[in-house]
């Protein structure tokens, strides 16, 4: 299984590698591609909250009680297209321009990638947990770079992302950091900005399902440990990992976070 795991992680990054790494060196293909997947890992939320008013069974999941309307989905994703275009290109080519990237023609080993991609999450995790406790505890911070994001009390999955320009550039900066402290092959660098994403949409989808990650892995948080933060305001600092949250006493009870059908 290892070695059919290694050659197909090979054959993807021969294709990407022949045909298309040049593109990953252009801050308009990496935004473009960023912002896309930001909004193909949303939709399947977007999709629940259009038609959980009529199927009954999904209410059982949902953990917000507000439904978000097609309007608020389309207003957020043109306030998030809008901070891309004047505030992340601008520092993706910032950022693209004085890094040396190389790319190697061997793609890395399974084991290998998931190293560093795990390292990676890991690393963000902590800054992103020292930031944002950070922010929280600085009045001027928080109103001049946070307040924003909370204003979505109920979350939703698009909203992620829906931040002031300075968060979403810090927020950038902290996976690059990352990225650069593990040392990462390009492959799995890739890898964690894609797990990165798609761990911030459901951790604000506003829907707690059996197979959610944190269900099948609980050292994460997931989105009732998030959704606390936003309607409280305060403790779950950390994005991803529930670890430094325990360490430094600011976690919620579980009796606070876990509402529904618990």
């Amino acid at each position: 299984i290892s070695q059919k795991g290694d050659a197909l992680l090979q054959w993807i990054w021969d294709f990407i590698y022949a045909e298309h790494h040049v593109l990953l060196m252009s801050p308009h293909i990496s935004v473009c591609a960023a912002f896309s997947t930001h909004l193909i890992f949303s939709a399947p939320f977007m999709l629940l909250d259009v038609f959980s008013p009529y199927v009954g069974w999904l209410h059982k999941y949902r953990i917000c009680r507000e439904v978000v309307g097609l309007h608020q989905w389309f207003r957020c994703a043109t306030r998030i297209l809008w901070k891309y275009v004047v505030g992340v290109l601008p520092l993706t080519a910032l950022f693209l321009s004085v890094r040396r990237t190389h790319f190697p023609e061997r793609a890395p080993s399974c084991f290998h990638a998931f190293r560093e991609c795990v390292s990676c999450m890991l690393i963000f995790d902590t800054l992103f947990f020292f930031c944002h406790y950070t922010i929280h505890k600085t009045p001027w911070l928080y109103h001049n770079v946070h307040h924003i994001h909370h204003q979505n009390r109920d979350t939703f999955a698009l909203a992620a992302q829906d931040s002031s320009i300075s968060e979403l550039l810090s927020l950038q900066t902290l996976a690059f950091i990352s990225a650069m402290l593990v040392g990462c092959h390009p492959f799995s660098e890739i890898l964690f900005h894609l797990v990165n994403t798609w761990l911030a949409v459901e951790d604000h989808c506003g829907y707690d399902f059996p197979w959610s990650l944190h269900r099948l892995l609980p050292c994460f948080g997931g989105a009732p440990y998030h959704l606390a933060h936003h309607q409280h305001f305060k403790g779950n600092f950390a994005p991803y990992f529930r670890h430094w949250d325990y360490i430094f006493g600011t976690s919620l009870p579980i009796s606070v976070n876990e509402r529904g059908h618990r």
